[in-house]
């Protein structure tokens, strides 16, 4: 039995990691669960899996969960700075970070020193100190299993090769609901339709940021850091219907790709469950009825926030800390209407450009960078 923690369990990813767990009683416990301000949802949650300990980050809405679990043993805490100390609990074997931003960086470094193994979809940990994270998950000697679809299908992909060279990883998206649309129809759309993917049901930020294609951008800087590739060898091909979930080419030309269903849960069980594979209530793969699959370059002078993440890694340091720390204001800022949606690059290109250069950042620098690129962004705006 593998307890599980779950930084963000009301989430898209967290609720269908709860989902994952519920059907395989006898593999996954949730021991941990945790939530911004989603009181209500994280209550429910609770009730039906009965945790150790769960957390509400919003100090404000304590009470309320408190009182609601009050009846069961239940350890109930609040506060950011609980996220951090309740992932070190002795008993839990594998932290889902599952946390949105730049705010699942702290409990994830916390989980990492405590020796837990973690299952990342908080790409914005390795986006943000890629470096920093691969040393501490060497020097405490805990795996990294990924959990967004591409990486996982990588991680699928590269079991059982050992030593042998990645020529190129070959990282799949779906193109977002706009692919198709011209530089002056961009200037018009509308947050709600930015938040229609074609494919994936996900939360409003990833959303947009697949909208976008800066999501593409965070998960060719983390496959960098997962596999050990340079950005230049990683190459983003549109393949609108999601079936094939990345590929990986090695030395002799061939190719080796996972293909499925869209459906987050399936890396998250594989993440859970890793090496084996366990039964998943999903619907299979019918290659018959699907007919036809389509690949397409990206277009990097309409989606320029895919340019810019090419340009983030490349400088390294502490810019692509910046280039997240924009993303986060300029996303949430288009969400509420504030910005038009080529704005977005544009305010993250500004901040890129004017911001302070750290060729080796701390984990404090980082903090730093990520403060003061946030106040540059909203100045901007």
């Amino acid at each position: 039995m593998k307890q599980i923690a779950i930084l963000g369990s009301t989430g898209s990813i967290g609720t269908q990691a709860l989902d994952v767990i519920s059907q395989h009683p006898d593999h996954f416990a949730a021991h941990t669960l945790t939530a911004g301000s989603n009181a209500k949802l994280l209550v429910q949650q609770a009730l039906q899996f009965k945790p150790d300990t769960v957390v509400i980050a919003d100090e404000g809405q304590y009470d309320f969960v408190r009182d609601a679990l009050a009846h069961l043993p239940i350890k109930v805490f609040c506060g950011s700075e609980a996220l951090c100390q309740v992932v070190a609990n002795a008993e839990i074997d594998i932290v889902l970070t599952a946390m949105v931003g730049f705010a699942g960086l702290r409990p994830t470094v916390s989980a990492i020193r405590a020796g837990k193994a973690i299952a990342l979809a908080n790409k914005e940990t390795l986006v943000v100190a890629g470096s920093l994270i691969c040393q501490l998950c060497a020097e405490h000697r805990v795996p990294l299993l990924p959990v967004d679809s591409e990486h996982a299908a990588i991680f699928q992909c590269i079991n059982g090769e050992g030593r042998n060279e990645i020529r190129r990883i070959l990282l799949t998206a779906s193109g977002g609901p706009f692919r198709h649309f011209t530089a002056e129809q961009l200037n018009d759309v509308t947050p709600a339709q930015a938040l229609q993917h074609p494919n994936w049901k996900m939360g409003a930020k990833i959303t947009i940021d697949s909208a976008t294609m800066l999501n593409k951008g965070f998960e060719m800087i983390e496959a960098h850091w997962l596999y050990g590739v340079k950005p230049e060898n990683i190459e983003v091909v549109i393949h609108p219907e999601s079936v094939i979930h990345s590929a990986v080419e090695f030395a002799d030309t061939a190719v080796m790709a996972q293909l499925g269903t869209p459906d987050m849960r399936l890396p998250i069980q594989y993440a859970f469950s890793y090496p084996e594979r366990l039964p998943l209530a999903s619907e299979p793969l019918d290659l018959f009825r699907l007919g036809t699959l389509h690949f397409e370059r990206p277009d990097m002078q309409r989606f320029p926030c895919l340019a810019l993440a090419y340009e983030a890694i490349g400088r390294g340091g502490n810019v692509p800390c910046m280039l997240n720390a924009a993303g986060e204001v300029t996303n949430l800022a288009f969400r509420q209407g504030r910005i038009s949606f080529p704005r977005m690059a544009q305010v993250i290109q500004q901040v890129m450009e004017q911001a302070s250069f750290l060729p080796t950042p701390s984990l404090d620098d980082l903090f730093s960078t990520d403060a003061a690129c946030r106040r540059m962004a909203e100045a901007l705006l």
